[in-house]
């Protein structure tokens, strides 16, 4: 299989882009935030509008001839530069070379902004130690922010994607304009009254024109006060309004601030159905496991048992028994075989058995008589037969 490494990648998105004439050279408005100055004398900051962001970094060889004053956040500018990629990181950034200030809008709203935010601080409106703990599993959540807005459609999805039984209570507010501060502390005062787990305020990403209404006083003041805890989710994550500071906890976006808000339960109704489906297997198996034992130690016991012993017994002195009268037989036999042959060779040693056939044993005087000189006319012998004695006298 034919792959590509990722620096690879990297390097031809970055032929890709530095090849584009248009990206090469031009020049583009927006707000500046998240502006920080480098110890190595570089400039890094992110330009925006009411549609999105993107990463900038001017270098220290830049400044000297591109740029006449601080850049601080909030300030809209023109910045003229070129677009291309950082290849270790994989992410397209602005090349600043010369960067203009807008004359209209010379951070009055960012210095009202500062002046606000440290009053406030002053106060203790932003101090940790006050803000409300959010509910880990809240029943009904409260919302402030524009009925037609994204920001609304992405906290329902997400509502319904994490926990589809919360109930949501939107007080359709103006988020941008003029009254729009008047309409979002009616909308926490409204919402706070009717007793809900949590809050949320906010909108999705703009200018610091747009986020204006966020950053007024009397929002500040009357999510400080209300008694329901209240996320804060306005903007990009780069932007940070007072409401944000003030809030008891503060999101990037809507979307994050529906996610702290509304925890994912279906994950955890997941989690416990997948639980369920392991100790249902684990409780099966160990059934299993138990029942192979209970046959072993139940064949076992039968092996064991006085009759299956008293059985085996029989069985093997019964198998003794065969083999006894056996080996009896076979002995018997043998013995009379060899006393047939012992009483054959007898029979044939036996002096009474040359006897048969007509052949006698013939004494004189008590002795064997064994010539015919041994005996005259007119002696008496005895003959002896197989069956008996007989007395004759010599002629």
């Amino acid at each position: 299989m034919k792959y590509y490494t990722v620096g690879q990648v990297n390097t031809y998105i970055k032929n890709l882009i530095a090849s584009d004439y248009l990206l090469k050279s031009l020049v583009i408005k927006g707000e500046v935030s998240n502006c920080k100055y480098h110890s190595m004398g570089h400039i890094y900051f992110s330009l925006k509008d009411e549609t999105g962001s993107m990463p900038c970094v001017m270098f220290k060889s830049s400044i000297p001839s591109g740029l006449k004053f601080r850049l601080e956040d909030g300030m809209s500018v023109y910045i003229q530069g070129s677009i291309n990629v950082y290849e270790r990181d994989g992410r397209y950034q602005l090349y600043a070379r010369k960067i203009i200030q807008d004359e209209n809008t010379k951070g009055k709203l960012f210095a009202e902004y500062e002046k606000l935010k440290e009053k406030l601080n002053e106060e203790g409106l932003f101090d940790f130690d006050i803000k409300k703990p959010i509910p880990a599993y809240p029943k009904a959540v409260g919302i402030v922010t524009a009925k037609t807005g994204a920001a609304i459609q992405d906290i329902m999805n997400i509502a319904k994607r994490r926990n589809p039984y919360v109930q949501l209570v939107l007080y359709p507010a103006k988020v941008q304009g003029d009254g729009a501060a008047e309409t979002i502390v009616k909308g926490i005062e409204t919402l706070d009254k009717m007793g809900l787990d949590t809050i949320i305020i906010g909108r999705g990403g703009g200018s610091i024109e747009d986020l204006w209404a966020f950053n007024e006083e009397i929002v500040a003041r009357a999510v400080y006060a209300a008694k329901t805890p209240i996320i804060s989710g306005t903007g990009h994550e780069v932007d940070n309004t007072i409401a944000d500071y003030v809030a008891d906890m503060r999101a990037p976006t809507p979307s994050a601030a529906a996610e702290l808000a509304i925890p994912d339960i279906m994950s955890t109704i997941n989690r416990f159905r997948s639980l369920r489906n392991e100790m249902d297997r684990a409780v099966r198996s160990r059934i299993s496991e138990t029942s192979l034992r209970l046959e072993g130690l139940r064949k076992r016991l039968e092996a064991l048992s006085p009759e299956k012993l008293l059985h085996d017994r029989q069985q093997y002195l019964a198998s003794l028994s065969d083999r006894m009268t056996l080996l009896m037989d076979g002995k018997f036999n043998s013995y009379k075989n060899r006393l047939g042959v012992a009483i054959a060779r007898l029979d044939g040693l036996s002096p009474t058995a040359k006897l048969k056939n007509g052949f006698g044993y013939l004494e004189s005087g008590g002795k064997p008589l064994e010539s015919v000189n041994d005996v005259s006319s007119g002696d008496e012998i005895r003959i002896t037969v197989h069956d008996g004695d007989l007395s004759a006298i010599i002629r």
